[in-house]
């Protein structure tokens, strides 16, 4: 059995406000190669996760929201929003079920924020992500401009 627990929560917090990326994950896979990854992942305001697609193979990804506020963003081919949607448990909006080739990328909106990820696996490092050129890298001077754009764009 494997519980999903307030303390591991605080730590996976205290965790991701300690790293540079603003991030921590705890996985509840053993192994790369499940089928299903699943794993709790903490994102603080300000992380950047360089938007991509999960494709070659398909693969979809799940966020449900445990605690705080997680934007979910989404994109057409050229980089421009095309939706997004804000996960908010206080409001009703538990989770996200996001396709095979959806471009996408999530942020905190609110420190302590920790999700329920659900992805097919396997999980294989260079086969995981295709990253959008068309946005900085992670790391990159860039990425903390183009955060503030999306929420500016969004009123956020």
């Amino acid at each position: 059995m494997k519980l999903i627990e307030l303390e591991k929560l605080d730590e996976l917090t205290s965790d991701a406000q300690k790293n540079d990326r603003k991030r921590k994950n705890f996985n509840f896979h053993d192994v790369d190669d499940d089928p299903v990854q699943r794993m709790l992942n903490a994102f603080e305001p300000g992380t950047y996760v360089h938007p991509h697609t999960h494709t070659n193979p398909d693969k979809r990804e799940v966020f449900i929201v445990l605690r705080g506020r997680l934007l979910v963003l989404f994109f057409n081919d050229k980089g421009e929003i095309s939706r997004h949607v804000i996960l908010d448990a206080e409001k009703g909006v538990f989770g996200v079920e996001i396709a095979a080739g959806d471009w996408h990328t999530a942020t905190g909106l609110e420190k302590g924020t920790v999700v329920y990820e659900i992805k097919d696996g396997p999980y294989i490092q260079v086969e995981d992500k295709n990253f959008a050129k068309w946005a900085p890298k992670e790391g990159s001077e860039e990425a903390p401009l183009i955060i503030e754009r999306w929420l500016k764009e969004l009123n956020l």
